[in-house]
C-alpha cells in the first residue's frame, strides 16, 4: 500500500497502481521465501526511488548469489545438484514470471550480498498549483 501511495505521489498513472501494488507484493513474498528457505534472518529491503521521469522500487534479499550481475533465477536452494529443480526453484521462477508480467521495466540481478529486483514505471511529476 505504501508503494502505491508513493507511486501516486510521484506521478505514476492511476491505471497501473494496482500493478505496482501486486508487483511489489510478489517481489517481497519471493524475497521472504528465499530468506526462509536459506534460514536467513536479515530483513528484506524495499527502496522507493523517485526520479524526474520515473518511479522505481528495489526489493532486495540477502541470499548470496554467484556474483554481481548474475540473473537471480534458480537461487531457491537446489538439492539435487546442477540442473535439478526444487519446489523453491519453481516458486522462485513463478514469482519472477508474475513480476515480469506486471512490470514492463524490470531488472533482476545478483549483487555480492544478495539479490535485487528493480521495477520502474514512467512518472509525470505533479506540479503544485500556486
Amino acid at each position: 500500500m505504501v508503494a502505491a501511495a508513493v507511486a501516486r505521489r510521484a506521478g505514476v498513472d492511476e491505471t497501473v497502481l494496482d500493478e505496482v501494488r501486486l508487483a511489489v507484493g510478489e517481489a517481497c513474498s519471493r524475497a521472504v521465501g528465499l530468506h526462509r528457505s536459506h534460514d536467513i534472518t536479515a530483513p528484506v529491503t524495499v527502496v522507493l526511488i523517485e526520479e524526474e521521469k520515473a518511479f522505481s522500487i528495489e526489493v532486495g534479499d540477502a541470499v548470496p548469489g554467484p556474483g554481481s550481475g548474475t540473473p537471480l533465477s534458480g537461487r531457491g536452494g537446489a538439492v539435487g545438484g546442477p540442473g535439478s529443480e526444487t519446489d523453491a526453484d519453481s516458486e522462485d521462477e513463478m514469482g519472477l514470471a508474475v513480476i515480469s508480467g506486471l512490470v514492463d521495466d524490470v531488472e533482476v540481478r545478483s549483487v555480492p550480498d544478495g539479490g535485487v529486483i528493480r521495477m520502474s514505471w514512467p512518472a509525470t511529476p505533479v506540479v503544485a498549483a500556486p
